[in-house]
């Protein structure tokens, strides 16, 4: 409800959002409105919305891409119990966590919004809250197991950890081994969660056309791989994360996962779209069919 004068004050009261204008608009009917348009442009009503939907889906896109990492991450510590010697030690998921992760999610504050973004079915302020069971299966039963399954596939790359399953003491030489596959598992997983900051950024649109505006994200996901390369291969840092460096193959081989993430993404966004276009037809011909007929007005509009 919009109104500007004392008589507008009860009905701005009772609607469910009353806007007030700003300008030309009486105390009383500011008073009564939950809010005051300041340059009494209608417009400003729908640029309100765009920018209160773009912050709430920014937010909920910057949670889903931080839990993404936390299965690969939890699960080195239980195959640990199984003999697999530790793939990834404290030192290094507080790498990813503080290191990196954080100021990329932070960066998705600067986030674009996406093409159908006033298209969506708003979001239901307290039945639908932002970490949903969709926001949770996405980062848990979805990237973060196709992240799991990359990292322990690379992890298994490197020579000789096979023959060092199941042991609880090691010679230098297995030790080092042991390092070079924590190593590629770390590097996999930085890869993994670049990957998936770059699918997160969209729900249903395709990366190749919406590409890669958020210029401070794009800088966050360069330094993730700068700062990786310095705990893989400076000195001090070794010491500190217990990593070692890798060959020019094994610095390759990790990115197939940012490649088979990013089409398997595709591929999923692919079938949202088609399904949400479905949907809009099914809606379109219930209406056209029932809601229309009963409305001599509307029926009039149609056959024009």
């Amino acid at each position: 409800m919009t109104g500007d004068g004392v008589n507008d004050a009860p009905a701005l009261k009772q609607a469910n959002v009353g806007v007030a204008m700003g300008i030309r608009g009486t105390e009383v009917a500011k008073d009564a409105a939950d809010i005051i348009l300041l340059d009494d442009e209608f417009s400003s009503i729908v640029h309100g919305i765009e920018q209160g939907r773009l912050s709430s889906e920014n937010l909920q896109k910057s949670i889903a891409y931080t839990l993404c990492s936390k299965v690969p991450q939890c699960m080195p510590n239980f195959m640990e119990l199984l003999g697999i010697p530790l793939a990834l030690n404290v030192s290094q998921v507080l790498a990813i966590d503080i290191g990196t992760d954080i100021w990329t999610a932070i960066a998705y504050a600067w986030q674009p919004k996406e093409s159908a973004l006033m298209e969506r079915k708003p979001r239901h302020p307290t039945l639908e809250k932002i970490v949903n069971g969709g926001v949770l299966v996405y980062a848990y039963a979805y990237m973060g197991l196709m992240q799991m399954v990359c990292c322990w596939y690379f992890y298994f790359q490197a020579p000789g950890i096979w023959n060092n399953l199941g042991k609880s003491e090691f010679t230098p030489e297995e030790a080092h081994t042991n390092k070079v596959a924590s190593t590629m598992y770390y590097y996999t997983l930085v890869v993994g969660q670049i990957a998936a900051a770059m699918a997160t950024t969209t729900y249903h649109e395709s990366l190749f056309k919406y590409l890669a505006p958020n210029g401070k994200l794009n800088i966050c996901i360069g330094m993730e791989v700068i700062f990786a390369m310095l705990i893989i291969f400076e000195p001090t840092s070794q010491g500190i994360f217990m990593t070692t460096g890798l060959t020019a193959k094994q610095l390759l081989m990790p990115w197939m996962t940012f490649v088979a993430i990013s089409c398997v993404e595709e591929i999923r966004k692919s079938f949202a779209r088609k399904a949400v276009h479905a949907r809009e037809v099914v809606l379109q011909n219930f209406f056209v069919r029932e809601v229309a007929p009963q409305n001599p007005l509307t029926q009039r509009l149609l056959d024009a």
